[in-house]
């Protein structure tokens, strides 16, 4: 986390040297946005960086991992990895100790597939440690065909994997300096997604924290290309959002907010719409927390010639867009975590 700590201290020593009465906090959360002071938030956001995603992305992405078909050796040597970074990161599990493990029985599976694990990793809020924002992405992929060929899935979801490593990094960082969050983020990592939604579906059917308890799920599934409606060089600065008005208006707000402040992206809700024939909505692991009632948002690239074949590789990743994606992700969150009330939920559209 390059020259955070040297970056915000200077912050502060500046802020206290105006300050007529020091016993007042000079990042104080405003009353009306909920936020802290924005020379905050950026300082942790631009620690999420291209470089740092890059290198994270060509180990997980990389032959080593099999292509992390669900219970098969990949798989657990993806878990693994996982496990580690978030223990170099101080970051503990919501479990204790060394079990980073949400264990998932071959029975929950069909169709011969072994016994496999979601991975999650916890940060416990400061103010109101009872109320979780979940961010979420599968790290699960499809393994090697019958000729070798491994499916490394580097957009297809290392792109969202190695997004969370980097966003927790930045949430522990701002922990560690002193700045929150005030609710607690669970950074779940889910098994299973390719073969049905398994891991998600078996987190919400078996909350570590409860379901009513839980403000958001911020899921990232392919954050890392360019589909072809956007390949051109003036179209390129986008994201698709899904599902971000169904549940939460104010969550909707709030990413249109942060993005307008903070990414300014190219906000594309196309498959959004309740007619989309693709229905992504409910094709990635947002849905399983969706269907209790529990406001989402699903930020996507869409697909592109590489989706689920072996040369969606680390070399094809737009890494400058895919941390800016990154960044909007952690803007967001880091507004829910940190408001003074709890996000409401006003309503999902007509006729879901």
């Amino acid at each position: 986390m390059k020259n955070i700590l040297v970056l915000v201290t200077s912050f502060i020593i500046c802020c206290c040297g105006t300050s007529q009465n020091p016993t007042t906090n000079p990042l104080k959360t405003d009353s009306t946005s909920g936020m802290n002071t924005e020379s905050v938030v950026v300082t942790y956001a631009e620690s999420i960086t291209a470089e740092e995603l890059k290198e994270y992305l060509y180990v997980f992405a990389g032959d080593e991992f099999e292509g992390r078909d669900t219970g098969e050796a990949g798989q657990k040597k993806a878990a693994e990895y996982l496990k580690t970074q978030y223990k170099k990161m101080e970051i503990p599990s919501p479990f204790g100790g060394d079990d980073y493990y949400q264990e998932i029985p071959e029975s929950y599976f069909r169709g011969g597939i072994k016994s496999s694990e979601n991975v999650l990793a916890f940060i416990e809020g400061t103010e109101k440690p009872n109320e979780i924002v979940v961010l979420s992405a599968h790290y699960d992929h499809v393994g090697v065909d019958e000729k070798g060929n491994i499916y490394n899935g580097a957009d297809d979801d290392g792109s969202g994997t190695v997004s969370l490593l980097e966003i927790a990094s930045a949430f522990k960082q701002a922990k560690k300096d002193g700045f929150g969050p005030k609710r607690s983020i669970l950074f779940l990592h889910v098994t299973g997604e390719e073969k049905g939604l398994y891991g998600s579906r078996f987190y919400t059917e078996n909350p570590v924290f409860p379901l009513k308890n839980t403000i958001t799920d911020l899921n990232i599934d392919m954050i890392g290309r360019v589909d072809k409606k956007h390949e051109d060089e003036d179209k390129r600065n986008y994201i698709y959002l899904i599902g971000s008005d169904r549940l939460s208006s104010e969550l909707h707000e709030i990413s249109e907010t942060a993005n307008k402040k903070y990414t300014q992206l190219d906000l594309d809700y196309t498959y959004n719409e309740k007619n989309d024939p693709n229905r992504f909505y409910f094709r990635s692991d947002h849905y399983n927390f969706a269907k209790h009632n529990i406001p989402i948002i699903f930020y996507f690239n869409g697909v592109h010639e590489d989706y689920h074949k072996p040369t969606d590789t680390p070399d094809k990743i737009a890494y400058e867009l895919m941390a800016k994606r990154a960044k909007l992700v952690f803007y967001t969150a880091w507004e829910v975590a940190n408001r003074i009330e709890r996000i409401k939920v006003d309503g999902a559209k007509e006729g879901e």
